[in-house]
């Protein structure tokens, strides 16, 4: 203390870092899930004030609650936006929000984790835990290991995604071909949607070449890392054969993207009108789009007809895979709650899948992440027809759109109501944390000291 009685400066500074390392402490106590919480709103909060400065907008200047939209949904990886993103934002504007999307992409932490382990350093036991709370992950699975291959292999798609894309925009003569093919790369394989066309890709709806890489891309981000680590480890010897959640993801994904191929194809008449190789090829990118949550679109969502609205509100509510960069329930929770069904038709006491019994902790988890999302997508979807003026299948559609992360629309985001826009951001966040991970960081508890009862029987 001076002579006047006031405490020094390394008084202050002392007291500073303990107050620090405290926080520290506390926030590393928190329950995972929270910690992914606010990791993820942390994100929002800087991307937020990034594209609000001047130097990200270009022409009219954009709202603060328009510029949140775009940040979540850029976090979120859906790709609703309430402004055209190459008429409003700069060259700096969209590389804020592609680096948001890369972000969101490959999950929280990820990218604080690789740099520790590049470092040659063992992850905390916090960031391990969180880890596992981003990344649902099998028996087996390293969670360090799993980190290092998502970055290298996300790293490597994406460049071979550029390269793929910069022949395809050069030769449809569109302004800046590398710079869109470095930001369409990065939003298809993290199933962003995002794009620098007002319309999409539907001036491209007869390119093969792009329909194939941006399909290409979008499969191997909404697949899952689990399904490229689990190739990866055949590959280079370590593993003779693929994982039962493997065998279930590309399964279940080849039949739903079968089946709703072949209903635009047979079914849609909007595409009627063309010849059956570009019927076929929109019928297919289109569906692509919904199931794997990539949201880019090459024909117009609104002039669907209703059946083809409702596949397509389906495939997006199933959505892709865990530990992807896609959105949905997921095909493996989907597929669990059919195994569960076929068990009790069967009067079986366990769930099997290719001879192997699907532990009951997974059932439980899928069970109630299906039963949150629909609940926070009925609520979504209630709050829309209350606040819009726009028909219950559009709303519906949007709500579906917005908490599986997809980004296909009917045309009505950019008209949304003031609280129509709240709705779907806070439907984008839900959607990007998941359901129960947002409910175990709001509500749940800690496990420690709950009562073990005597189990009742109840009628269902």
């Amino acid at each position: 203390m001076n002579a006047s009685g006031i405490p020094d400066g390394g008084a202050y500074l002392h007291r500073f870092i303990s107050s620090c390392k405290g926080a520290c402490r506390t926030f590393s106590s928190l329950h995972p899930a929270r910690i992914a919480l606010f990791g993820y709103l942390s994100y929002i909060v800087v991307g937020w004030f990034a594209l609000s400065l001047p130097l990200s907008m270009e022409g009219n200047k954009v709202g603060a609650l328009d510029n949140l939209f775009t940040t979540v949904s850029a976090i979120s990886t859906t790709g609703l936006v309430t402004v055209s993103i190459a008429d409003n934002y700069s060259f700096f504007g969209q590389v804020v929000i592609l680096f948001l999307i890369q972000l969101g992409g490959i999950g929280y932490m990820t990218l604080g984790s690789f740099l520790v382990l590049a470092q040659r350093r063992e992850l905390p036991d916090v960031r391990k835990a969180v880890s596992h709370t981003v990344f649902s992950l099998p028996e087996g699975f390293k969670i360090d290991r799993f980190i290092l291959g998502v970055v290298f292999f996300t790293v490597f798609i994406e460049a071979c995604g550029v390269a793929a894309y910069y022949p395809c925009f050069r030769n449809a003569n569109v302004d800046y071909p590398l710079w869109s093919s470095i930001f369409h790369s990065v939003s298809s394989f993290c199933t962003a949607g995002f794009s620098l066309y007002n319309n999409s890709f539907e001036a491209f709806a007869g390119n093969f070449w792009l329909n194939a890489v941006t399909a290409a891309l979008g499969y191997l981000g909404a697949v899952g890392f689990i399904v490229c680590v689990d190739f990866g480890r055949i590959f280079i010897g370590s593993s003779k054969q693929v994982t039962l959640t493997t065998k279930i993801i590309l399964s279940a994904t080849l039949a739903l993207t079968f089946i709703g191929t072949a209903h635009l194809f047979l079914a849609e008449p909007s595409i009627q009108h063309m010849a059956p190789e570009k019927r076929i090829l929109a019928a297919f990118f289109q569906c692509m789009n919904a199931i794997t949550t990539t949201g880019f679109n090459s024909v117009s969502i609104a002039d669907l007809s209703k059946s083809s609205v409702l596949v397509l509100t389906v495939l997006m509510i199933i959505g892709s895979s865990p530990s992807g960069t896609g959105g949905g329930i997921k095909v493996t929770s989907v597929t669990a709650v059919l195994g569960v069904m076929r068990s009790t038709i069967n009067s079986e006491s366990d769930v099997h899948f290719w001879g192997r019994v699907v532990p009951r902790e997974r059932i439980w988890i899928a069970v109630s992440n299906i039963g949150l999302y629909l609940i926070a997508l009925s609520i979504g979807a209630y709050l829309l027809e209350l606040s819009e003026m726009t028909s219950f299948e559009k709303n519906f559609f949007e709500a579906a759109s917005a908490i599986g992360t997809v980004g296909l629309s009917m045309g009505i985001t950019s008209g949304l109501s003031t609280i129509g826009k709240i709705v779907i951001i806070l439907l984008m966040f839900c959607g990007r944390v998941g359901p129960l991970t947002l409910s175990t960081a709001l509500f749940g508890g800690s496990p420690e000291g709950k009562r073990e009862e005597s189990p009742e029987d109840i009628a269902v």
